[in-house]
C-alpha cells in the first residue's frame, strides 16, 4: 500500500508542479500534465461495455485464471484485453476514440501516398527526416525508422488501408501483448506467478493507449519477441522459437529506436533460461534478416537515427525542461501500470529467495520462482530508467513507454487480495478515460 500511495503522490505532484510551469511559460507543452490530454468530462457508446468488463474481471478474473486449460487462459486473456481495450477507445466515439487516431496530421496514414515505390521512398527517407528539409515527415514518421510506416503502407496495399483498419489493427495486435508477456512469466518463472498476473495483465489502465495508437502494435511486437525468446531458452523448440524472436527482435529494432532497450529484457531472459547457448545462432540469424531487408531497399538506420536527434532537439524536445520531465516520465507510468503495479514492484524487491550464479550446465536456480519473476519485471524496469534518462522521451510516455509498461504488470503475481487491486486499476482506468481526452 505505501508504493502505491507514493506513487500516487508523485502523480499529484508531477500534476501541480506540471501546472505551474505551463501556466508560467508554456514550455511543456501539454494541456495536463503531466499527461498529453485534454480534461474533458464525457461518456460514450463504450462507457456500458467498460464497465460491464471491469466489473466481471473483478470478480471473476482470478478464479477463471486459476482454473482455466493453458491454452485456453491465453486467448481468454487475449480476447478480454482486446475487450476491454476496444470499449475504452469507444468512450470516445468510433470516430474520435479508433477510426480518426491514426489519421491526425502527424500520423501514419497521412503519408501512405508518399510510398507507391516502396524501394524508392526508402532510399529518400532521410532526405525528410529535418523539420527544414523538403516536404519533411511529419512528427512520427520521421520520429521512428521506416517499419512503423511500412507496417500501414502494407495494410493499405492489401486492402485495409484508412483510419478504422489502421485503429483495429493496433488494438487487435496491441492486445496480444498481453498474451505474450503471459507465455514468457509461465517459461521463465511458472505457471502459478503466470496465472496470478493474468487478470492484470488485462485489466491495466495502459489499455487507454493501446487504443488506438501504433505503440500498442510496438509493443506486441516486443513482447512476443520476448516471448519467443524465453520459449527458446528454456527448451520449446529451440530452433523455431530461436528464430522467430530474432525475426521479431530485427522488427522491434525498425519500428522504434528506442525499442533497442530491450536488449535489456532479452538479456533477463537469457539468464534466466536453461539452455542460453544452444538457440543463440538462429536468434542472430533471425536478427539479421529485417535490418540487412531493410539496408538493401536503401534505408539508413544509424543515419536517420542521427538526424532525428537533430529534429528532436529543434523541436519542442529541446523546449522541454529535462528537470521537469526527467521525473514527471515516471509519474506518466505510475498512471498506465497502475497503483497495483507500484505495489507489485515494491514486493518484487524483496522477493524471497536469492538466485545463485549460473552452474556449469548454464541453469540459473533459485530457491522459488519468485525471484526469477522478479528479475524479469525489474530489468524491464531498468530499461525504462535507461530511456528516461536518455532525455529523448521527454513528455507523452504514457504512449511511447507502453512497450516497457507491459513488462511492469507482471509484478502483480506478487500482491495478496487481487481483486481489491484489480477494482483499483479498473476505477484508475474508467476515470481517466471519462475525464480526459487523450492525445494520439
Amino acid at each position: 500500500m505505501s508504493a502505491a500511495l507514493a506513487a500516487t503522490a508523485l502523480v499529484v505532484v508531477a500534476a501541480l508542479v506540471g501546472t505551474a510551469i505551463q501556466h508560467s511559460d508554456r514550455s511543456l507543452f501539454v494541456n495536463w500534465p503531466p499527461l498529453f490530454a485534454t480534461w474533458e468530462p464525457h461518456i460514450g457508446p463504450g462507457t456500458p461495455a467498460a464497465l460491464a468488463i471491469a466489473v466481471a474481471v473483478v470478480a471473476y478474473g482470478p478464479v477463471l485464471a486459476a482454473r482455466l486449460p493453458w491454452r485456453a487462459l491465453l486467448f481468454t486473456v487475449w480476447g478480454t484485453a482486446m475487450a476491454w481495450t476496444f470499449s475504452l477507445a469507444l468512450v470516445d466515439g468510433w470516430q474520435r476514440g479508433i477510426a480518426g487516431r491514426l489519421t491526425a496530421h502527424n500520423e501514419y496514414l497521412t503519408v501512405i501516398g508518399r510510398f507507391h515505390d516502396i524501394p524508392a521512398t526508402l532510399r529518400d527517407f532521410t532526405h525528410h527526416i529535418l523539420s527544414h528539409s523538403p516536404a519533411p515527415w511529419p512528427a512520427h514518421i520521421a520520429g521512428h525508422p521506416a517499419a512503423a510506416t511500412v507496417t500501414f503502407v502494407l495494410l493499405d496495399r492489401i486492402g485495409l488501408g484508412g483510419g478504422a483498419w489502421a485503429g483495429v489493427w493496433c488494438i487487435v495486435t496491441g492486445a496480444a501483448a498481453s498474451a505474450a508477456v503471459l507465455v514468457t512469466v509461465r517459461a521463465l518463472s511458472g505457471e502459478a506467478l503466470a496465472r496470478r498476473a493474468a487478470p492484470f495483465l488485462v485489466l491495466a489502465p495502459a489499455a487507454i493507449w493501446v487504443g488506438a495508437s501504433a505503440d500498442g502494435y510496438f509493443a506486441a511486437v516486443a513482447a512476443w519477441a520476448v516471448a519467443f525468446l524465453a520459449l527458446a531458452v528454456t527448451g520449446h523448440r529451440p530452433r523455431t522459437s530461436g528464430l522467430a524472436a530474432g525475426l521479431l527482435f530485427g522488427l522491434t529494432m525498425y519500428l522504434s529506436y528506442g525499442l533497442t532497450l530491450f536488449a535489456v529484457i532479452a538479456g533477463a531472459a537469457l539468464l534466466l533460461g536453461r539452455r542460453r547457448l544452444a538457440p543463440l545462432p538462429y536468434v542472430v540469424a533471425g536478427l539479421a534478416v529485417v535490418p540487412l531487408v531493410f539496408t538493401l531497399l536503401g534505408f539508413d538506420w544509424w543515419e536517420a537515427y542521427r538526424l532525428l536527434i537533430t529534429r528532436y532537439y529543434e523541436g519542442v524536445g529541446g523546449t522541454r525542461p529535462y528537470s521537469y520531465w526527467v521525473w514527471a516520465n515516471l509519474a506518466c507510468t505510475a498512471v498506465i501500470v497502475g497503483p497495483a503495479t507500484a505495489a507489485g514492484l515494491r514486493r518484487a524487491v524483496s522477493a524471497p529467495g536469492r538466485p545463485r550464479l549460473p552452474d556449469l550446465r548454464g541453469d540459473f536456480r533459485t530457491s522459488s520462482p519468485e525471484p526469477r519473476l522478479a528479475l524479469l519485471v525489474l530489468a524491464a524496469l531498468l530499461a525504462l530508467l535507461v530511456a528516461d534518462l536518455s532525455g529523448m522521451s521527454k513528455a507523452e510516455t504514457e504512449r511511447i513507454w507502453l512497450p516497457f509498461a507491459m513488462w511492469l504488470l507482471p509484478a502483480c503475481a506478487f500482491l495478496p487480495r487481487p481483486r481489491a487491486w484489480l477494482a483499483a486499476q479498473a476505477v484508475l482506468a474508467l476515470l481517466l478515460n471519462h475525464l480526459l481526452l487523450t492525445g494520439w
